[in-house]
């Protein structure tokens, strides 16, 4: 927020579309700078900066760690149109009047710029800064910040190609052998786009006496480097887990999906940031260290449309259910709970099975027996009367 002084009413950047989203390498950036005053005054010189940088900043221990990248940098000094200027090239602003200052520029071709960005310990940013210089007095300044994203299209033979891996582990127990799990998984292809479904194809197999659990996430890893030190943060973004697999049995996952969330395009062209993604596809294993593999992916902002023909079928079929369910006529009266066959193990309690630490996946159940108390044996009642006699009273 900057503050004016009180003979500047307005001072601001404007853009020319103000509806547009964001920009792309040789797009041209143009616009203008409202100016109003409450009071005459005399402007030497406006100035207009263009600036794009990438910015790394992180504490390792008591160091600084501090990296700085430009990928923009544009200055222009901008006139009024048809407003007499001095000698010395100054103008004088009345009040009543609205002076407006164009200015445009191009950014630079594609390699040569990145996306915005705007992370834990850095950030890419873009922005219009106009400078208005007056004589003996310090300058005003206002900025603006625009969006650039850069196109990366995942429709390349290279990430359109398959991609998978295999792992195995032994598990001990007190240093003591107790069998191996292995994982193998595929997927079809590595460049997907933002709602796109990722269709995973993988075997598991358990020899171990644990029960391990298989599962997948996408996560996201960010890198930052400065001072020659390297920082890396790592985030869960989506998962989803199968059957758990006892001891001497394996699973099978064909077609498995995992939805991508809305998450920025990766960022694979900066020298201080870089946004990757992966497919992690894990077993855990109760006591022991779990058993990972990582399939690399590119997000993109060009994909194959499937996005789009699954968001259309969702819609279609949810339409169809809706006019199905229109037509349905509901029954004269509801059914009697007399026809109702009630379970009863539904009313045991649910004992954990093995515990799950990893993240708010919750644990695996097993449904415990109930105890069945004998019933009860017969017995014997004494009746005392009045008269001190007694009689028994047999009670089955």
């Amino acid at each position: 927020m900057v503050v004016m002084p009180k003979r500047v009413k307005t001072f601001e950047v404007i853009f020319s579309d103000a509806n547009k989203a964001f920009y792309c390498s040789g797009d041209k950036v143009a616009g203008r700078i409202v100016v109003e005053v409450a009071e005459v005054t005399r402007v030497s010189a406006m100035r207009v900066l263009g600036v794009g940088c990438a910015k790394v900043e992180y504490a390792k221990g008591k160091q600084k760690c501090r990296e700085e990248n430009e990928y923009l940098r544009y200055e222009e000094v901008v006139q009024l149109d048809d407003q007499p200027a001095d000698h010395d090239g100054s103008v004088i602003l009345r009040p009543g009047n609205k002076y407006e200052y164009m200015f445009g520029f191009e950014l630079p071709q594609q390699g040569q710029i990145v996306s915005s960005y705007k992370g834990k310990f850095g950030y890419v940013q873009y922005y219009v800064k106009a400078l208005m210089e007056r004589p003996a007095q310090p300058a005003l300044e206002c900025k603006k910040h625009f969006e650039v994203e850069e196109p990366l299209d995942v429709n390349t033979p290279d990430l359109l190609s398959p991609t998978g891996g295999m792992k195995e582990k032994k598990v001990t127990c007190m240093f003591i052998p107790d069998g191996q799990v292995s994982l193998n998984a595929k997927i079809d292809r590595k460049g997907f786009c933002e709602g796109e479904d990722i269709c995973i194809s993988a075997k598991f197999e358990n020899t171990c006496s644990r029960i391990v659990v298989p599962k997948a996430a996408i996560i996201s890893k960010h890198t930052y480097q400065a001072n020659g030190r390297t920082k890396v943060f790592r985030q869960k973004l989506s998962s989803v887990r199968g059957n758990h697999i006892i001891s001497g049995m394996c699973d099978a996952w064909q077609g498995k999906t995992i939805r991508v969330p809305k998450i920025k395009p990766s960022m694979l062209g900066c020298n201080i940031i870089r946004v990757e993604y992966a497919l992690m596809i894990y077993m855990h294993i109760p006591g022991s260290e779990k058993l990972i593999l990582e399939l690399p992916l590119v997000i993109g902002t060009a994909g194959l449309g499937s996005r789009t023909n699954s968001v259309s079928s969702t819609d279609g079929s949810v339409s169809n259910a809706s006019a199905s369910w229109v037509s349905l006529r509901m029954p004269s009266a509801p059914p009697s709970y007399c026809d109702v066959t009630r379970d009863c193990r539904l009313d045991q309690p649910l004992t954990p099975l093995l515990n799950d630490y990893d993240g708010d996946d919750s644990p695996i159940f097993m449904h415990s027996s109930a105890f069945q108390f004998p019933p009860l044996p017969a017995y014997s009642e004494v009746d005392e009367e009045l008269n001190g006699n007694t009689r028994m009273l047999q009670v089955c």
